[in-house]
């Protein structure tokens, strides 16, 4: 079958149009899926709650966050977006920033050393009574398989940690994007 210049021009524009469809609709999911990861944080902190302080719980929770956005230093690109709420930071990466959990530094810097040291101060207030042992600091990673959705740093506690966290967390991972080139 034999087709004319204009068919074949408009089969090729037809195909651009559905690879820009395929290309939006995997960023529309992608951004789907971090929603759902910060909504299943959100719910594992609430699991046990009633039903009633859920409601009162969220409606606090989203005027008491602010966002941040973490940016690489050599050129200013947003690589990520820290949320920072009265008890915890969640750092969601972007989209198009796919990275390793097991690339250096985030385990050995930011998480050993920096949250690390955290933790080590809030253990000596436990034993001190200053605090309780639930009041710890914690970060969890999670991952989509080999990449991180988000990173949330729990019971930070003190607002002078949360520049800390972001400071150290844009420089870890702007270290793992080098590091992945």
């Amino acid at each position: 079958m034999k087709f004319s210049d204009e068919q074949i021009r408009d089969m090729l524009e037809l195909k651009e149009e559905l690879a820009d469809k395929i290309i939006k609709y995997k960023e529309q999911i992608e951004k789907l899926e971090r929603n759902i990861s910060v909504l299943d944080t959100i719910l594992k902190q609430s699991s046990f709650t009633k039903a009633s302080e859920l409601t009162r719980n969220a409606a606090k929770t989203i005027k008491e966050e602010r966002k941040v956005a973490i940016t690489k230093n050599s050129d200013g690109t947003t690589i990520a977006n820290a949320f920072v709420t009265n008890d915890e930071v969640s750092i969601i990466l972007e989209d198009n920033i796919s990275l390793d959990p097991k690339t250096p530094p985030l385990k050995t810097f930011f998480v050993d050393r920096i949250i690390g040291e955290m933790k080590k101060n809030d253990t000596q207030q436990v034993e001190d009574g200053k605090i309780k042992n639930t009041e710890i600091i914690d970060c969890i990673i999670n991952d989509n398989g080999s990449k991180i959705r988000e990173i949330v740093i729990k019971n930070y506690r003190q607002k002078e940690r949360v520049d800390e966290i972001i400071n150290t967390a844009t420089w870890s991972l702007t270290r793992m994007i080098e590091n992945s080139a």
